[in-house]
């Protein structure tokens, strides 16, 4: 895996047919829908994927079949964010024998820890990590926003990078001013309106979950920021803007753009929408809206 990392990775989300099994076929259509819609790399597991709402036992399943169908394409990046430390080594090293590429972290997210007892536990992880690792700054999930001192201390410590999911664009205009003469070490916004100000600032790509649905264009989006063209970023964005006020807003629960992608993918024949307890998936006039939606934007967004 070349750093630093680049690009359009889709968090993907994890199709399911139940809380206890994988959709196998959906999972191979889905692989192939964002491969060819030209995707960097795939990051399983993280929010998106609803990992901590799965068992290990399905977690490692996910990723043996995510690495042998994507057979070493693209970079795949595995979340092991636990509660558990050990827990966290456990699918780290089980990511490595099966062969993905890196792994993904963010703080443990049940009990509230200081900065100091994040460093602390990064000094224990990182080193012990058979995979590079990629920090993951969730706040929203994990109760703590890591500070920039926090994220340098992980870089000497041998983190690849950081995925900013903060929503905040001062904070992650600083992380890229603060690591820019550290070219190896990869800035990644988890927020996708966010896509063009971090590449022209000098970031390097998106963690963006509306890839999981169009990735081409987020792909264009990236594509058209590399290149600075304004015009096409202005056209881009006004799409991404129709997600934001469509599939991801079509209820008021916090769940409805976990809910909106797997909808989206079920009405588009990719694989099957079911959401891991406690989420529920889309039914009745709020599916509707989807399928709507879904047909608006067909011949709109490739």
């Amino acid at each position: 895996m070349k750093l630093p990392l680049r690009g359009i990775i889709p968090p993907v989300i994890t199709p399911l047919l139940d809380d206890n099994t994988l959709d196998v076929k959906g999972l191979e259509k889905l692989v192939e829908h964002l491969i060819s819609g030209g995707v960097h790399g795939l990051f399983i597991l993280g929010t998106t994927g609803e990992a901590p709402s799965l068992s290990y036992e399905l977690r490692k399943e996910f990723i043996k079949r995510t690495c042998e169908l994507t057979n070493k394409r693209i970079p795949v990046m595995v979340g092991i964010t636990d509660t558990s430390f050990e827990g966290s080594l456990e699918i780290a090293h089980y990511s490595k024998e099966v062969g993905a590429d890196a792994v993904v972290v963010a703080p443990p997210f049940y009990m509230p820890i200081s900065q100091d007892e994040l460093v602390v536990y990064l000094e224990n992880l990182i080193p012990k990590s058979p995979l590079p690792l990629l920090l993951y700054n969730m706040p929203s999930h994990t109760k703590l926003h890591m500070d920039i001192e926090t994220v340098k201390i992980g870089q000497k410590l041998g983190a690849i990078g950081i995925k900013d999911s903060s929503g905040d664009m001062f904070y992650q205009t600083n992380l890229i001013e603060e690591f820019k003469n550290i070219p190896e070490f990869a800035i990644i916004t988890g927020t996708e309106l966010f896509i063009p100000e971090t590449i022209l600032q000098g970031g390097h790509g998106a963690i963006a979950g509306g890839a999981n649905i169009y990735p081409k264009l987020f792909v264009e989006m990236y594509d058209a920021s590399i290149a600075r063209d304004f015009e096409k970023i202005a056209i881009l964005r006004e799409l991404n803007i129709q997600l934001y006020n469509t599939i991801y807003a079509v209820s008021s629960n916090s769940s409805k753009y976990i809910r909106g992608l797997k909808c989206v993918l079920a009405t588009m024949g990719i694989c099957n929408d079911y959401t891991a307890l406690p989420l529920s998936k889309y039914e009745g006039d709020d599916k509707k809206k989807i399928e709507e939606y879904v047909a608006h934007f067909k011949g709109i967004i490739a």
